[in-house]
């Protein structure tokens, strides 16, 4: 749709001082802002309507935007924010708590989004569902018990204890350590299925014997480094929002709920920053809502993703860019964690 210089900036204009008031918009505002007339305002104001890309919720009132006329001023209208470099220092500030541990890392970064976004954020956790192993490590915890860890190239270290039945030492420890990282370093995780474990049993011999109790545990963290954990925050800021009261923001919450449909919603398509405005994420539970996710990457792979949901009245290019710096800081501690290990 091509819309002439004029009504763009009305259209801009419009988004801008409902986004800021929450009140619909008239045309003397907006004229005194263009340099126009507020006839000219009002005629271009009810060109942009049939469009499809106002509303008018009463006959006396002023105008507001539609989704179609949100979803314009994103792709084409609405100028970039970029961050301050004391905003950017602060959100360094909120991350550098727990960088070391990859899940608590996406935790203060679902909660720093939802601090300097006022909205609902959501992230998920490095997904291993296509990453291969990186490493197997065996701690001892007691005189018959260990601790396996998994690291994968997706920037996760699972875990699982496992118990003997005879005493374990450091030797024999190291020869597990030996056994595993020979059969298993650069093996898909995907690959670590019941199956697999019985016939990596089989070809030990006498040895699967004493591992038994550590194959059980890799079976086990495989699976844990295979599923995408969500980590939410700032589910309650939605309540200060008059576009969610009547059940509205109840309805949200529900849908919070479902830790399943939101990774399918967050993993819908790669790529960068992508927004979602009203029903455009196919979800009835967030019909009124925008939903703004950005993709992060670990060693140059795609792996999981940071998101706010707030309603479409929100200010995007603010939100735009706080999320896209959090999303990339949060890809570069994961990589680094990764090379680390």
């Amino acid at each position: 749709m091509e819309l002439s210089a004029r009504r763009e900036k009305i259209l801009a204009a419009v988004v801008d001082a409902y986004v800021e008031t929450g009140d619909p918009v008239g045309s003397k505002g907006i004229a005194a802002q263009l340099g126009v007339s507020s006839a000219t305002v009002r005629n271009e104001m009810a060109e942009l309507s049939p469009l499809g890309l106002l509303e008018q919720p009463h006959t006396s009132a002023g105008r507001v935007p539609s989704q179609r006329g949100y979803r314009l001023y994103v792709d084409h209208l609405m100028e970039p924010r970029p961050l301050e470099p004391g905003e950017k220092r602060l959100l360094d500030s909120m991350l550098v708590t727990n960088a070391c541990d990859p899940e608590k890392l996406m935790a203060n970064a679902t909660q720093a989004l939802a601090s300097v976004t006022r909205f609902a954020a959501v992230s998920t956790t490095p997904s291993g569902r296509t990453a291969f192993i990186r490493a197997v490590q065996f701690v001892q915890t007691s005189r018959r018990t260990a601790m396996l860890l998994l690291m994968s190239s997706a920037g996760t270290m699972k875990n699982r204890v496992f118990h003997c039945d005879f005493d374990l030492n450091p030797e024999m420890l190291r020869v597990f350590f030996r056994i595993l990282n020979e059969k298993l370093v650069n093996r898909p995780v995907a690959d670590i299925t019941p199956a697999f474990v019985q016939s990596l049993a089989v070809s030990l011999g006498e040895m699967a014997m004493l591992m038994s109790s550590a194959l059980m545990a890799l079976l086990d963290v495989a699976e844990d480094t295979r599923e995408t954990a969500v980590c939410q925050s700032g589910q309650m800021n939605l309540l200060f929002y008059p576009e969610y009261e009547r059940g509205t923001a109840r309805r949200v919450m529900d849908f919070l709920e479902r830790p399943s449909e939101l990774v399918d919603l967050l993993t819908q398509e790669p790529g960068n920053v992508r927004v979602l405005i009203g029903q455009e994420s196919r979800t009835p539970e967030l019909a009124g809502s925008s939903v703004v996710i950005s993709r992060y990457a670990v060693g140059g792979q795609d792996a999981g993703a940071l998101a706010v949901i707030g309603p479409t009245r929100m200010e995007y290019a603010r939100v735009i860019s706080r999320l896209s710096y959090l999303s990339q800081a949060v890809g570069k501690m994961l990589t680094v964690l990764m090379r680390e290990e």
